[in-house]
């Protein structure tokens, strides 16, 4: 082949100049969306972390994998744990539960349950969530899994399942323990499970603000529950090596953030810091709705089954939170999975979709199949896969 002639290489320069000056721009974007990102606050904490709920963006954190006890936020596992053997029918809410002299003599904070009595599971659940009783994490671990020793099993495997990696429980309470420990990203991934998982419960006990048993008042700990109408729970903790710590949700307009603040050095700091970062959160980050829950992202083609198209979408509504004035720069992209063969599950992932702000990635989704499609008999699959040699 013959060296280009100048036309060609007129051509050839001209699409040099077009790609740079498109890279030039990308990169200008990219610097100046840069350079708008809000900043975030420092907190007088160990460690925390903000989540955008509705994405599972992490908005800020700051040493979110470094170990730490985790106290009394222990309990939301705990919580998790009964919950899920109510609606697995283990035990029933108006079921009378044994109180053990172990439960009875565990120490820290109580509900001041009576030894060798029975106490109905639902106000256990208040007891352990309001008034962050020991006594009643313990009745419920032994009721659930026979002994807290079993119970602590469960709590391991279920971390694991969640996804929490960096932790391991060795009781239902949060008492001190050096095998005992978790993280800031731990606790947002189970905090935010809760909270998605079990809607309902979550809203009945978590903002309860006191609670009543044994002729005993005690007030919730968490603070925001009363100087902010938006702030739904989660939980407080405190030991003298964890420091005072808070989970905290708030709903406005809409839109959850869940903050978790560790390690701070009174009760008032661990409200005051986390009243401080779901602020910014709100402030700083508007949120732009992709996709509601169940809302077809695409209709795509499906081979040998007993149909030939799948919806593919989200389980959730899906929103993202994006720096203040760039919700008009977002755009999206679906990337499907190529040649989908049946049998397809639902909730199985079909695609990708994946998210631009001024020529910038700024994130990816998992698509999934929003029905299930079985496999076709066998002439539909000899006829398809006839048609694949062509496809």
């Amino acid at each position: 082949m013959g060296a280009p002639n100048a036309i060609q290489r007129s051509n050839n320069m001209s699409l040099l100049r077009k790609t740079a000056f498109a890279l030039l721009g990308l990169l200008a974007a990219g610097q100046a969306m840069a350079q708008q990102l809000p900043i975030p606050p420092s907190l007088a904490a160990k460690s925390w972390l903000l989540l955008e709920m509705g994405s599972n963006q992490v908005l800020t954190t700051e040493k979110p994998d470094e170990r730490l006890e985790p106290a009394s936020l222990t309990k939301l596992m705990t919580a998790y744990l009964t919950f899920a053997a109510v609606r697995n029918k283990t035990i029933a809410l108006a079921q009378p539960l044994p109180v053990s002299e172990k439960a009875w003599r565990t120490g820290g904070s109580k509900m001041f349950v009576r030894v060798d009595t029975q106490v109905p599971t639902e106000d256990l659940i208040k007891g352990m969530i309001v008034q962050s009783g020991n006594d009643a994490c313990v009745t419920l671990a032994e009721a659930i899994a026979g002994s807290e020793e079993n119970f602590a099993q469960m709590m391991n495997r279920e971390a694991q399942r969640l996804g929490m990696k960096n932790s391991h429980f060795m009781n239902s309470t949060g008492l001190p323990d050096p095998q005992h420990y978790t993280t800031a990203r731990d606790l947002s991934l189970l905090a935010s499970a809760l909270i998605r998982d079990f809607p309902e419960e979550y809203k009945k006990y978590y903002s309860m603000k006191e609670y009543t048993y044994n002729n005993i008042t005690q007030p919730n700990r968490n603070r925001l529950l009363y100087i902010d109408p938006t702030v739904d729970g989660v939980k407080t903790g405190h030991t003298e090596a964890a420091g005072y710590c808070l989970i905290s949700s708030a709903l406005r307009d809409k839109r959850r953030l869940l903050s978790v603040v560790l390690g701070t050095v009174s009760d008032s700091a661990r409200a005051s810091e986390s009243q401080k970062l779901l602020n910014w959160g709100y402030i700083s980050y508007d949120a732009v709705s992709l996709f509601t829950k169940e809302q077809p992202v695409a209709t795509l083609r499906v081979w040998k089954g007993t149909q030939n198209e799948v919806k593919a979408g989200f389980a959730s509504d899906l929103s993202i939170a994006v720096p203040k004035g760039y919700a008009e720069k977002v755009s999206k992209d679906f990337i499907a999975e190529p040649r989908l063969i049946a049998p397809i599950e639902a909730g199985q992932k079909l695609g990708t979709l994946k998210v631009v702000i001024d020529g910038q990635a700024y994130g990816e989704y998992p698509v999934i199949a929003l029905e299930k499609v079985e496999l076709g008999n066998i002439f539909v699959r000899i006829f398809d896969t006839i048609r694949l040699w062509f496809a």
